[in-house]
């Protein structure tokens, strides 16, 4: 294994920022309660791409929402939860159908959260790539960003997968691909997630996820523990995908439903960061966070911060987000400039 050396600052790039995904409705539980004790749900806007974009929004960059959302009050409230966050949504596609949804049962203390998907049959589920002005989208564009959550869906997921990859390819745009591997999803159809997602990840230049993503992409194991376990499965990654360039991860230890231990990586082909681990304690929510990760890593990747800027910018941003209730990160500049792993008093 090389061992990785320092590496110069990465350029900075200019354009927007292209979120392609489905958004999503949230209900959740009030905090500790289960579902069964529940007559009403609070109801937030969400979607893995959806979160990285607000955060980036946040942040200061210019962002674009690619999507499709259903005619009427629930796309039109997804849509101005977009438009608060700073996100464009010139193209963003509408057209009769249903939102998907998901419901959040909340945990507390030693019993964690569950999630319940209910999406199915969406809008987006059911469009197609010519639904979509790929081509004006990504025109000017610095980077695309898109998960794995859309190929999971299904065959016609698959095929927008495909098709944002392909015209991000044909304009010359960078992808960020986050494996966000969602079995429940990928199991509820006769899927091979290794083949499909083995594909994407071709075209990407910047991936988030862990050396366990690896293992699954590689079809081989990763054992030890620690920072040489992690660079290995980043240089199998690497020798495995020419086009990458950088792999941005987290590390989590769960203590308890409100008691996080955390710690960031981000490696290139010639360099590598992990932070340290640091405490995240009372959660108000943990749901978005690894979105947030991600806004906090491109945010330092836009400005051409290295591999130890964009490792703690991610870091910070993630265990910032846990103090947020929602999917999304809203949390600007100020916020990441100053976090402090101790936190802080009251600014004034």
């Amino acid at each position: 294994m090389t061992p990785p050396r320092p590496q110069a600052q990465l350029p900075s790039r200019s354009g927007h920022v292209v979120c392609f995904g489905e958004m999503l409705l949230r209900f959740a539980t009030p905090t500790g309660r289960l579902t069964a004790q529940c007559q009403a749900l609070d109801m937030a806007v969400g979607g893995a791409e959806a979160n990285v974009a607000a955060g980036l929004s946040s942040l200061g960059h210019a962002t674009q929402m690619l999507t499709c959302l259903p005619t009427g009050p629930l796309g039109d409230t997804a849509r101005a939860a977009l438009g608060a966050a700073g996100v464009g949504t010139a193209h963003i596609a509408r057209g009769p159908g249903r939102m998907g949804l998901y419901f959040l049962e909340t945990g507390a203390g030693l019993r964690p959260s569950a999630i319940t998907y209910d999406r199915a049959g969406s809008l987006f589920a059911n469009s197609r790539p010519e639904d979509f002005d790929w081509t004006r989208a990504l025109d000017g564009a610095a980077l695309l960003h898109l998960s794995g959550i859309t190929p999971a869906q299904g065959p016609q997921g698959v095929d927008l997968a495909r098709a944002a990859v392909a015209a991000a390819q044909a304009a010359d745009v960078p992808i960020c691909f986050d494996g966000n591997y969602r079995a429940l999803l990928w199991e509820a159809w006769d899927s091979d997630p290794r083949a499909i997602l083995t594909e994407l990840f071709g075209a990407a230049t910047i991936m988030i996820g862990n050396h366990r993503d690896i293992a699954l992409l590689l079809a081989r194991p990763f054992p030890g523990d620690g920072a040489e376990r992690r660079r290995e499965a980043a240089e199998a990654m690497f020798e495995a995908f020419p086009r990458l360039e950088l792999i941005a991860s987290t590390a989590r230890h769960v203590v308890t439903g409100d008691h996080h231990r955390i710690a960031a990586r981000v490696d290139s082909r010639m360099a590598a960061h992990q932070t340290s681990e640091i405490d995240v304690t009372g959660i108000v929510d943990r749901i978005g966070t690894g979105d947030a990760f991600a806004a906090g890593v491109l945010h330092r990747w836009l400005e051409g911060g290295d591999v130890t800027a964009l490792a703690h910018a991610g870091l910070a941003y993630t265990a910032l987000k846990h103090s947020i209730p929602g999917d999304m990160a809203l949390l600007g500049p100020l916020e990441l400039n100053t976090f402090s792993a101790s936190g802080g008093d009251v600014r004034r």
